[in-house]
């Protein structure tokens, strides 16, 4: 038997009047999520529970089965576990964002999607001028980059409450500073990265090309590295997990999930849809279990640009979705899942706590009546589960609720 999950990042919307009162999910031709929605079920849940922030880690942590309010300690320990970095007792993850300020606003929480290969200097750099024995940066992929920090003050650094950067896009950053005991810390380490980053040759060369620059780090979703039973141990499955994004591939690692790395696949918009398809499939061919995350639904909801969105979710569905299913249509001993992790709405540009739909077929799914697999034949659905990280347990084992 096979299972596949497949998640669009951030898919999830509200209705718009520009859409005619349509999501972008509904407005978007996606021939193959709907086959999966009609010949096989749709259910609602939350992923993200009440007392924990509607972040893509929380989200996904659900989805692979785990009660976030159990085992979620923070992003940045994920994002270190698939950088290699091993944290000892005494030190925290932050995720450090590159990031576009300018007269105290937050103009971009990405920099312009800088490169990879541009993060690597500019990290490099960070560390040759404020790096010490109990504190080091890291570099990931784009923008989303990490800094560790071994100090005595461990557990009151991991109580500051700290904001991600993709929730002020456009507001004044002085609001959204780390706040808490030992924040000065932080607050610090953010404004000496402004004297350092803002005058370098890499942001010289962005600004004569009208991209924005990477002209300041911003600190948050730090943590220690969690403790949880293995996926197989878990849920006897032996599977991997394909993603352009350091804390899914974190959280595969952690979990003792095979991590496979696409050629091309970036996270954004011009990410290898087709690669990742391919490679999961040739994952199954011997182990059991796949997940295949793709982010450029979520950024294309955290920029506001309501036509990417809808290009993303049809080449997610085409080029992922399709791939996927016109290898396994024939086969009878396969089951699969598509879910969002959360909602990514464009009229409010960052994650909410709202609930997201699925649609799932295979072996052992009787088929309903559903019209295609979007928020509004969701809201049909009896299929509902409060808890999230049930689902998984309900996808595999097939409990009583899908019949």
């Amino acid at each position: 038997m096979k299972y596949i999950i497949l998640v669009p990042d951030g898919a999830t919307d509200y209705p718009l009047e520009e859409l005619g009162g349509k999501t972008p999910l509904e407005a978007a031709d996606t021939p193959n999520m709907d086959f999966i929605a009609q010949n096989g079920i749709i259910g609602r849940t939350r992923t993200i529970p009440k007392s924990l922030l509607p972040a893509s880690d929380v989200a996904n942590l659900s989805i692979f089965g785990y009660n976030p309010e159990k085992y979620y300690t923070g992003r940045g320990p994920l994002e270190a576990a698939n950088l290699g970095v091993e944290l000892s007792e005494d030190e925290l993850a932050f995720r450090c964002n590159l990031v576009t300020v300018s007269e105290g606003r937050m103009i971009d929480y990405s920099a312009g999607h800088i490169s990879t290969e541009e993060t690597k200097i500019l990290i490099k750099t960070l560390n040759e001028n404020l790096a010490t024995e109990d504190l080091k940066f890291y570099a990931g992929v784009s923008y989303r980059n990490l800094l560790v920090i071994r100090s005595p003050l461990c557990e009151e650094l991991s109580k500051i409450k700290c904001t991600p950067p993709h929730d002020i896009t456009g507001k004044d950053i002085k609001e959204y500073l780390p706040e808490g005991e030992t924040a000065e810390i932080l607050i610090d380490l953010m404004n000496r990265s402004k004297q350092i980053l803002q005058d370098h040759e890499i942001n010289k060369v962005r600004v004569d090309l009208k991209e924005n620059p990477a002209n300041m780090i911003w600190l948050w979703g730090q943590g220690k590295t969690p403790n949880m039973p293995k996926f197989k141990d878990r849920f006897g499955l032996k599977g991997s997990v394909i993603s352009a994004v350091d804390l899914i591939k974190g959280l595969g690692k952690i979990l003792g999930l095979e991590v496979i790395n696409v050629k091309g696949a970036t996270g954004y918009y011009d990410t290898n849809y087709l690669g990742e398809a391919e490679a999961a499939i040739e994952s199954l061919k011997e182990k059991d279990f796949v997940y295949l995350h793709v982010e450029a639904t979520d950024e294309a909801g955290h920029e506001g640009d309501l036509q990417a969105k809808i290009t993303c979710i049809e080449r997610f569905d085409r080029f992922v979705v399709g791939t996927i299913l016109k290898n396994f249509k024939r086969k009878k001993n396969f089951r699969i899942l598509v879910i969002p992790d959360h909602a990514t709405p464009l009229s409010l540009r960052t994650h909410t706590y709202d609930e997201v739909c699925f649609c799932l077929a295979g072996k052992g799914i009787e088929k309903k009546d559903f019209k295609g697999f979007n928020e509004s034949e969701a809201k049909r659905a009896t299929f509902y589960l409060e808890n999230g990280y049930e689902l998984m347990s309900h996808f595999i084992r097939q409990k009583i609720l899908f019949k």
